[in-house]
């Protein structure tokens, strides 16, 4: 329980800072997004990470620890966030979104092979119900209605791209984050975060010694700023509570609760979006698909069988360990 409520207001800040970069991405670029939205990673976590170090009197992170987190800041800040950003530009967050929650598979791949927890024939069936969700999303949408002119036309098969290399990128450093933290308490989060988007700073920094990068950057609008902003707060508020929930709770547990996340940023498109996203049968089925496959691959197959009181036979099949 612990575990459950930093990952489910984790899941919803996530699906905020999704729509909001969307929002800064219709007319920005990928680039000045990360450009706002890193630095400022730092800049909301330093004053917790200083407050929760005193209070908590938390120990000093093991060198093994620190370089853990430090590749999780390149891969999932600077790496992982370019692709989700350039996938959102493209395709849009509701056609983009499931296939990103394709993490879940990597993160589970990772798990049974890195930190060794069990993988069962339920939830191998659970990631194909996942991959057929995310593909659901991808149908053509109903052609306008008469004289009603399309609002967005989204690039579909790069936007795919993109969205599979963030997954890749967002489902790796899970496992990461769970061995730098395993143990640490919950404050231990906060000052892991720090760490990551410290490194993924210096990184950008580095990066902005490019002349193209920084004349990319320095042409950001004034209308884009504000979004760019508050998908920075968002997201450094979504890491810090999904940082503390890995710090508690086993990847078993986390994960299926930050699925959600699917219907947060479903419901924060139709509220903030409308005109910039895909809506239709298509994209509603497909959401609600990946996320019943993420739910069975993510929890525990035991728990899902007795739940649904299986017959001995089947439960036998179903569980049985990959």
């Amino acid at each position: 329980m612990l575990g459950a409520v930093p990952a489910v207001l984790s899941a919803a800040t996530f699906a905020l800072n999704n729509v909001a970069a969307r929002r800064g991405v219709v007319t920005g670029t990928p680039i000045q997004g990360m450009a706002v939205t890193i630095p400022l990673g730092v800049v909301c976590f330093l004053p917790f990470a200083i407050l929760s170090t005193a209070v908590a009197g938390l120990p000093p992170f093991t060198p093994q620890a620190i370089a853990w987190l430090a590749v999780v800041g390149l891969l999932h800040f600077v790496g992982g966030r370019y692709c989700n950003y350039r996938a959102s530009q493209l395709a849009g967050v509701n056609l983009t979104a499931p296939v990103i929650q394709l993490q879940v598979i990597v993160t589970l791949v990772l798990a049974v092979a890195v930190l060794h927890e069990p993988f069962t024939v339920l939830q191998l069936i659970g990631s194909v119900v996942m991959v057929a969700g995310s593909l659901v999303t991808q149908q053509p949408a109903h052609a306008a209605r008469s004289g009603e002119a399309a609002k967005f036309n989204p690039r579909r098969g790069a936007g795919f791209l993109f969205a599979a290399l963030a997954a890749l990128a967002y489902g790796t450093t899970p496992i990461m984050v769970r061995s730098a933290l395993a143990g640490a308490g919950p404050f231990s989060g906060i000052l892991g975060a720090l760490i990551a988007y410290g490194a993924a700073t210096l990184a950008v920094a580095i990066a902005l010694s490019s002349p193209a990068l920084r004349r990319n950057v320095t042409a950001l609008k004034r209308d884009n700023l504000p979004w760019f902003v508050y998908s920075g707060v968002f997201v450094a508020m979504a890491q810090g509570l999904h940082y503390s929930a890995l710090a508690v709770a086993p990847i078993l547990l986390v994960a299926p609760v930050m699925q959600t996340g699917l219907l947060f940023r479903l419901f924060f498109s139709i509220a903030i979006n409308r005109d910039y996203e895909v809506f239709g049968w298509a994209v509603i089925l497909g959401t609600a698909v990946s996320l019943l496959g993420a739910c069975v691959v993510s929890l525990d197959s035991e728990v899902v069988m007795s739940a649904l009181s299986f017959p001995q036979a089947l439960a036998a099949v179903l569980g049985r360990r990959l």
